[in-house]
């Protein structure tokens, strides 16, 4: 018996002139599929934005169906992950800036996630005219869902509603692109107004993920869907756990398609960090995020017996007013585990005779959820992530080895072991913005000469929206419900920069995908390169500065020809090119030979053989935007032994959309493995600054491979 799954037959750009991609598609299968009809297997065409299809096939099927000259690749159908107020006001992007009306009520922002919550406050569409006249898209939301002025599409796939029933898609549309709410806040923990980068963009909701699942066919879907309902950004904070070649990732060919339609496509780094090389999101056409802290953190605090107070991390909305309650430790604490199994608080080994109204000491950040089941009053847990909290589902908190052992110690120290868990508070803190510990980093393991990820945004306890009738944790016994809730993870900082962007598009209308993209990254705040960071690896260009944004003076453009140039460098087949941009495009000799760090990318990077001397050509081309009589000079700041020569040292623009070209050279040597050099060439005319990126790294050996972590 040959086992049947759903496969992706991938197979470019729709053809012009007359053409029916469902009969095609039919057609194709017919030819390969012999024990069934074609209809039964087929599962879905794609056929509005590119052409494919997905089908149930076994593997003698699908080799046979990749044989066929139409089909680009052929690959199966797989599950992807979730990548998961203050932050606006701390970028400097305050509420008068981001929330005018007019040329920002046409936009529209495609969110590609769990669904959403229509009936949230930051999704109200008070004040809001009909949508714009370009919207093509639909409200299929399913049963009792109901679009509005400010949700003005609504998607499902594999789903019967739209519905948000996890939470992490109307957390990051809201961030994205949701309303003014005054005195928002987690149980009156970071209090403030919420607001997406643009509030009076208009939202539609594709649901492509529910409760593990986030299947590849219905992101390929929603990317169909999404670009001929006429968004003009998306947003997706879906992943692989690893990078994977662009003809067979899902999110780089719908990216791809929508930024050969001029709609810039922003997508979450990962979560694998801090492990070089783990970055998932490499597509040169797509923005890749990643994730860091803003100047508020939330802490809590433990006051042991002996009055000690110990500082460490959780979202706790619970107080225990004042008082000290029963401290123990759960490798004593139960009857049926052994004392490894207890002393983590393994499932079911706590005895509730043993924890009722006691604060519980675990040695795995699991043990809340069998802290809470026993009825334990409280747990104090070992840390995950020193720079994120996390919500629990019971007064306690999370301590760093050294503070969980002191809590050891003061145990074995007296007979009645007692503590009091505080409710949590918010600090703040002077040394943000840095790059989040879980943030996937860099290099890249697809194309190494381009670099990823290519900004950082705010991506660590993050306040938005929330469905009410979900608990804020994954804890079935926690019986609260929210309309607010706070997150951690590339999934959060990905909307932060896809509001930028719309903001950009809004004051650009005309703008291409790589403009809006190169404006972000070469008005990003540099960040500090400190040897936990890993640099420019974990940072990209730096921390988004929505305010600059809108005035780059100098953007990086590149086409949709200058990506096929890339694909002939990378060693694509004319047949496979033609096939993916939909034209006669070929592949000259010049071409063929054309490396990726030559693509006018806004930062430069190149990986060379360790332990050698080097010399590395970068070139760039750069379009005035800014004003149309200017002189840019170029400036390197270094904190390298590389030697950076830029030639020529003054660019001079007589009008605007004026282009220059100009050329970047590199020497150096005795790069070690996984050594990185780094600088970054400036270019002003005295009122702009245009910063680009420029890494040099050692290797030979791929970088190290991640596991999932989400």
């Amino acid at each position: 018996m040959f086992i049947k799954q759903e496969y992706i037959v991938y197979m470019g750009s729709l053809p012009e002139g007359e053409y029916s991609p469902s009969s095609h598609h039919l057609s194709l299968l017919q030819e390969v599929v012999k024990d069934s009809s074609s209809e039964n297997v087929l599962v879905r065409s794609y056929k509005r934005s590119f052409n494919g299809f997905s089908a149930k096939l076994t593997s003698e099927e699908a080799q046979k169906l990749a044989s066929k000259k139409e089909v680009v690749s052929i690959f199966p159908s797989t599950t992807l992950q979730l990548q998961t107020t203050r932050s606006w006001d701390f970028m400097g992007f305050n509420v008068t800036a981001s929330g005018k009306r007019g040329t920002h009520s046409d936009l529209i922002v495609g969110v590609i996630d769990t669904g959403i919550w229509p009936e949230s406050e930051s999704f109200n569409d008070d004040g809001f005219g009909p949508p714009p006249r370009k919207w093509r898209g639909v409200c299929e939301g399913g049963e009792n869902f109901t679009c509005n002025n400010k949700i003005i599409g609504a998607r499902h796939y594999s789903f019967s509603s739209a519905r948000d029933d996890l939470g992490h898609g109307s957390h990051t549309a809201s961030t994205a692109a949701g309303n003014i709410v005054k005195k928002a806040s987690f149980y009156g923990l970071a209090q403030g107004t919420a607001r997406g980068g643009v509030p009076s963009a208009r939202i539609s909701a594709y649901k492509v993920c529910g409760p593990g699942s986030c299947q590849s066919s219905d992101i390929l879907s929603a990317f169909d869907d999404a670009i001929a309902d006429g968004v003009d950004i998306i947003t997706i904070s879906i992943g692989a756990n690893q990078a994977q070649e662009f003809d067979t990732d899902v999110i780089a060919i719908g990216g791809f398609h929508s930024m050969a339609k001029g709609i810039l496509t922003l997508q979450s780094a990962g979560n694998n960090g801090p492990v070089l090389g783990s970055v998932a999101s490499v597509a040169p056409w797509i923005f890749t995020v990643a994730a860091s802290s803003t100047d508020r953190r939330i802490i809590d605090k433990v006051i042991l017996g002996n009055g000690k107070t110990l500082v460490g991390n959780s979202v706790n909305s619970f107080s225990l007013k004042g008082k000290k309650f029963p401290l123990v430790y759960g490798k004593v604490a139960s009857r049926e585990c052994k004392h490894l199994e207890a002393s983590l608080c393994y499932s079911g080994c706590l005895d509730r005779a043993l924890v009722k109204g006691k604060i519980v000491v675990c040695d795995d950040v699991n043990g809340r959820t069998e802290a809470k089941r026993a009825g334990a009053l409280g747990a104090i847990l070992p840390i995950s992530f020193e720079d994120i909290s996390f919500i629990l589902p019971l007064p306690g908190l999370s301590l760093t080895e050294d503070k969980l052992n002191a809590v050891k110690s003061y145990l074995n120290s007296t007979k009645k072991p007692s503590a009091n868990i505080l409710k949590s508070e918010a600090i703040k803190d002077n040394a943000a913005p840095e790059v989040a510990s879980f943030s996937s980093r860099g290099p890249n393991p697809i194309i190494s000469d381009i670099l990823k990820p290519d900004a950082s945004a705010p991506g660590a306890d993050i306040l938005a929206a929330f469905p009410p009738v979900l608990s804020p944790t994954d804890d079935t016994a926690d019986k609260r419900h929210v309309k607010y809730s706070v997150m951690s993870g590339t999934s959060m900082a990905c909307p932060h920069a896809a509001g930028v962007a719309a903001y950009v598009k809004a004051a650009h209308p005309d703008w291409s995908a790589s403009a809006i993209k190169s404006a972000i990254m070469t008005t990003a705040w540099p960040m500090n390169v400190t040897e936990r960071s890993d640099g420019e690896f974990a940072f990209g260009s730096g921390h988004i500065n929505p305010a600059t944004a809108i005035h780059p003076g100098l953007v990086y453009e590149t086409q949709k020809s200058d990506y096929i140039q890339l694909f002939c460098g990378l060693g694509y087949t004319a047949e496979k090119i033609r096939q993916i941009s939909g034209d006669n495009s070929s592949c000259s000799k010049a071409a063929r030979n054309t490396l990726p760090r030559d693509l006018n990318y806004p930062s430069m990077a190149a990986k060379v053989a360790v332990e050698e001397s080097f010399r590395i050509k970068f070139h760039r081309t750069v379009t005035n935007v800014g004003r149309a009589n200017s002189t840019y000079k170029a400036k390197i700041f270094s904190r390298s032994s590389l030697k950076i020569k830029v030639v020529p040292e003054a660019l001079s623009f007589k009008s605007l959309k004026e282009k220059k070209s100009f050329a970047v050279t590199i020497v150096g040597r005795d790069l070690t493995h996984n050594s990185i050099l780094s600088a970054s060439l400036v270019w002003s005319d005295g009122s702009h600054s245009v910063r680009n990126p420029i890494v040099v790294y050692g290797g030979e050996d791929e970088f190290t491979t991640p596991s999932a972590y989400n």
